[in-house]
C-alpha cells in the first residue's frame, strides 16, 4: 500500500491523493488544486484526457499524442508525457511513517 502514496504519480493521481483528509489539523495540507474545464467523459479530449485540468501539462504533445505508458515500479504504470525521473522527484503526499508508527 505505501507504494500507492510514493512517487512517481500522474498529475491526475496526485490530486486526488492530495484530496484525502488527513486526521491532524496541524498537519500541513497538501492539495493539488485542479482548475480548467472538467472534460467530457463522452467525447474526451484528444492527446492525455487530463490535459485540460493538468498542472504540469507539457503543452501541445498533451493535447494531441495519448501517453505512453510508462512502468514506474512494482505492480504500477502510468501514462504520462512527462518523463519519470521528473515525476520521481516531486514530494510525498504524505510524511513517512514514525518509527514504531
Amino acid at each position: 500500500m505505501d507504494e500507492i502514496f510514493s512517487p512517481p504519480y500522474h498529475p491526475y493521481t496526485r490530486a486526488l491523493l492530495s484530496s484525502i483528509p488527513v486526521p491532524d489539523p496541524s498537519a500541513a495540507a497538501a492539495a493539488a488544486r485542479l482548475e480548467g474545464t472538467v472534460p467530457s467523459a463522452r467525447r474526451p479530449p484528444s492527446g492525455c484526457h487530463f490535459h485540460t485540468r493538468c498542472p504540469s501539462k507539457l503543452g501541445r504533445i498533451c493535447e494531441e499524442v495519448e501517453p505512453p505508458w510508462q512502468y514506474a515500479d512494482g505492480t504500477r504504470w502510468l501514462a504520462c508525457h512527462i518523463p519519470l525521473e521528473d515525476l520521481r522527484r516531486e514530494p510525498p503526499l504524505r510524511p513517512a511513517r514514525a518509527p514504531g508508527a
